[in-house]
């Protein structure tokens, strides 16, 4: 592994945070002056950066760049050609779901039917729901997955030019593959048009969606980078309920799962989402997960996002010079799971006067975790102490147990709610 680079000296005054964000856009990778296409993770560059590094389609050929500007022909340019690499270059926004939910709709099946079969006052809440109704249910989600998911092949990289780049209601899947870079896109999480009833999940049942809106899923060396993540035109609050409980159709905006290995997100806006970011999705995934999972988060935007930034299972996760904007409806932003081995500095999280900073963390199962130089409001905050003092029934142990070298910058976190507003997320890149 490469030595840590410089760490920026605390910054005092105004005029000490231009030069600063002066020096920040000198090293910024938007001033690289390379062909988008062809830029690569740089060195140094967190984990996906280790042993082979990440260059996506760099090596493609003329005949192996695409520019796509429909959803039919991002789809081609993925499938065409196995293990060639490539350039999918997204002009304008790709739309997954234009035909709307009815296109996926399985013959027979009737929601207003499915809401009378299953109405806790008939069904009750002790087992999970089975019938036509359920079994069309089925069918028509396995439609709309066939139509909205992509699978994106090794040595590729996919990128947004020009203004407005991105794509809508499609749930991108880096399964099992190598050498990917995904960038410069604004991706509107997929609507699940079909959630699950089931009785059985808490006290008072619940709705649950699939398709998150990036999976790398036993995957290596991928960098998610200046991408925004949203729910776009159907944030959460606008979602009805039945039974009383929300009709959630959203899922996660970007997990990182099943054995995947050596990922890098940097420069990202993820905003106003509930289940944002996991790295694990199972407790039971010890024999995949264990001495995988290598996710370094740097430099990204969580803007007031209710959970999972990120929850972990695991991995060595390298969590630095992240900014939260925490406000609103709010769970908690770092969540450590079974035999995660998260590390979270040089962090800075914006908090509303109603949110205590004992939530930032949440434990899930008793592994440590290490912070350090995190700060809260403009204020260096031991993120550990306040939330072992606040919530001792859930008390978490220090020190992670290693120490992260791969990051070839720490900005102050006083810098940080400025610079990543400046950098971060679609549009920045040319």
């Amino acid at each position: 592994m490469r030595a840590q680079g410089r760490v920026m000296t605390a910054l005092v005054g105004s005029t000490a945070l231009v030069l600063a964000v002066t020096g920040t856009a000198q090293a910024h990778p938007a001033q690289h002056g390379k062909d988008l296409a062809r830029q690569t993770l740089p060195a140094g560059d967190g984990w996906a950066s280790e042993g082979t590094g990440t260059t996506g389609g760099a090596a493609a050929d003329a005949e192996h760049v695409y520019t796509v500007t429909t959803w039919e022909e991002f789809r081609a340019a993925l499938a065409a050609d196995p293990g060639a690499p490539r350039v999918i270059r997204v002009k304008g926004t790709l739309d997954a779901t234009a035909a709307g939910c009815s296109a996926f709709e399985a013959e027979g099946y009737d929601f207003d039917r499915y809401l009378a079969d299953y109405d806790p006052a008939v069904w009750g809440y002790e087992n999970t729901v089975s019938g036509p109704q359920e079994d069309l249910r089925a069918a028509s989600a396995k439609a709309q997955a066939e139509a909205i998911q992509a699978f994106v092949p090794s040595n590729t990289t996919l990128v947004g030019v020009g203004r407005g780049a991105g794509i809508t209601g499609a749930s991108l899947q880096i399964k099992g593959v190598d050498n990917v870079i995904v960038r410069n896109l604004t991706l509107e999480a997929p609507l699940d048009c079909f959630p699950q009833w089931d009785p059985t999940d808490g006290e008072s049942g619940a709705w649950n969606s699939e398709y998150d809106g990036v999976v790398v899923y036993g995957s290596t060396h991928v960098w998610v980078d200046h991408n925004t993540f949203t729910d776009g035109r159907y944030p959460d609050s606008s979602l009805p309920e039945y039974y009383g409980e929300i009709y959630q159709q959203h899922d996660g905006l970007l997990d990182i799962v099943r054995g995947a290995d050596l990922v890098t997100a940097s420069w990202n806006v993820f905003t106003e989402h509930d289940k944002t970011l996991m790295i694990g999705n199972s407790d039971s995934a010890g024999a995949t997960d264990r001495g995988k999972l290598r996710v370094t988060l740097h430099h990204n935007l969580f803007d007031k996002v209710v959970e999972r930034a990120p929850r972990v299972r695991f991995g060595q996760v390298d969590t630095y010079n992240n900014h939260y904007v925490v406000g609103g409806p709010y769970v908690y932003s770092l969540g450590i799971g079974a035999e995660s081995q998260l590390v979270a500095e040089h962090n800075s999280f914006a908090v509303d006067r109603s949110v205590s900073p004992a939530l930032i963390l949440k434990k899930w199962k008793d592994s440590p975790v290490t912070t350090a130089n995190n700060y809260v409001n403009g204020r260096k905050t031991d993120l550990l102490a306040v939330h072992n003092a606040e919530i001792p029934e859930e008390a978490l142990r220090p020190d992670a147990g290693w120490t992260p070298v791969l990051r070839p910058r720490v900005d102050h976190p006083n810098v940080l709610p400025l610079l990543v507003r400046l950098y971060a997320g679609a549009g920045r890149l040319r």
